[in-house]
């Protein structure tokens, strides 16, 4: 059996604090499960700013080719517009591509409440891409497929019902002024202990 290569790549120097704090930061607000995901993630990032790179340092027909397929690819992941060139290839960012993820996408339509509970939804089967049940939080959602995330079964997942709470009875206007009288008679007697 073929074994399969790493998709990612470790950071050079593991403990470094500013990098760590920022990775934190990015795992708690897109809901990511571990730090593997963001290196994945900056290693897609860094391989899209290569082939930029290489592409802006060519020339002649195939690299405009190649031009062309890359911009088409990244316009169609919703990453540039349609005016974008190599440029802005180079001026994406982590952010942007972990805004087309399936969890965070699932999030900002307001199927789920945090995005951990979108990363759960999309785990357990619930979320699905057109025809297609997408069961990968880390899927990158093209354009066109933005507006085909639905749940599984076109229903949302049951929650349980709420258990109504049972609403404190006022008291009787003879209870209310029973309770001031006693009230008036604790701090008389209090005043009185404090006089002694």
């Amino acid at each position: 059996m073929k074994r399969q290569r790493k998709k990612y790549l470790k950071p050079s120097h593991p403990w470094e604090k500013e990098r760590m704090d920022a990775e934190d930061k990015t795992l708690r607000q897109f809901g990511l499960r571990r730090k593997k995901e963001i290196w994945r993630t900056h290693t897609l990032l860094r391989n899209f700013r290569r082939q930029a790179r290489k592409l802006l340092a060519a020339s002649g027909p195939q690299a405009e080719r190649e031009t062309k397929q890359l911009l088409k690819r990244l316009r169609k992941l919703g990453l540039v517009g349609t005016e974008a060139t190599l440029d802005d290839v180079l001026g994406l960012t982590l952010e942007k591509l972990l805004e087309r993820r399936l969890q965070t996408m699932v999030w900002r339509k307001g199927f789920a409440k945090t995005s951990r509970q979108a990363r759960q939804l999309v785990l357990h089967g619930h979320i699905a891409v057109g025809n297609r049940k997408v069961n990968v939080p880390s899927y990158l959602v093209s354009v066109d497929e933005e507006p085909l995330i639905e749940y599984v079964g076109s229903a949302p997942p049951q929650k349980p019902p709420e258990v109504p709470v049972a609403p404190v009875p006022e008291p009787a206007p003879e209870e209310k002024a029973e309770i001031h009288a006693g009230k008036s008679e604790e701090t008389a007697g209090n005043q009185s202990e404090g006089e002694a």
